[in-house]
């Protein structure tokens, strides 16, 4: 099944194999729903909403039972993982980091020095 990206609302991909009139949703934070039965028609009209989280709402979520799908956090987390290996990822570095520290750096002054 090819799954579109999009980012609306909480939809990050969306999917439908005609030969099993089923719809895959992906959503953000890696769960994925299956829902079964939905007309060609329907999914055209989905897809191509400008809307494309307000039509789910209202035409597929409160009319399709779902079924947990396949997560696709774990194939991101290992993308993830793929790209800060090539690209050195992980903490950010203190260098770019926005804080002045040189006061707290600067020596005392010389009358501030116990006698």
């Amino acid at each position: 099944m090819d799954m579109k990206k999009i980012h609306s609302g909480k939809l990050r991909a969306i999917g439908y194999d005609a030969a099993r009139r089923l719809l895959r949703v992906e959503l953000e934070g890696g769960a994925a729903l299956e829902y079964s039965g939905v007309s060609a028609d329907l999914w055209r009209r989905f897809a191509a909403s400008g809307v494309a989280w307000s039509f789910y709402r209202d035409n597929i979520e409160e009319e399709f039972p779902a079924k947990a799908g396949a997560r696709v956090a774990e194939s991101a987390g290992a993308q993830r993982a793929a790209l800060d290996a090539l690209f050195g990822g992980g903490a950010p570095s203190a260098q770019g980091s926005t804080t002045d520290d040189s006061e707290a750096a600067a020596p005392a002054p010389d009358d501030a020095a116990p006698r």
